[in-house]
């Protein structure tokens, strides 16, 4: 089965290849928004433009924890 699509493999730290680990629930984009006090439609750009890491599920994204303190420690 091949693996799904996901600019994680972008992420600050990550070795592209390395396997992630699932700490936690994967979060949706109005979750990763609230968190960031930021509006949705900035973390839709975001991850269009690549700023963002996320994880591709079919046509959904989603985001960890980990990934998102990653890349907040990066900025």
């Amino acid at each position: 089965m091949p693996r799904p699509t996901a600019n994680v493999d972008r992420a600050p730290g990550h070795r592209p290849g390395a396997p992630r680990r699932l700490d936690g629930p994967l979060l949706r984009p109005d979750q990763v928004a609230a968190l960031l006090a930021a509006k949705t439609s900035w973390v839709y750009e975001a991850v269009r433009s690549g700023k963002l890491p996320c994880l591709r599920i079919g046509r959904h994204i989603r985001f960890t924890r980990a990934m998102l303190e990653e890349w907040l420690q990066s900025r």
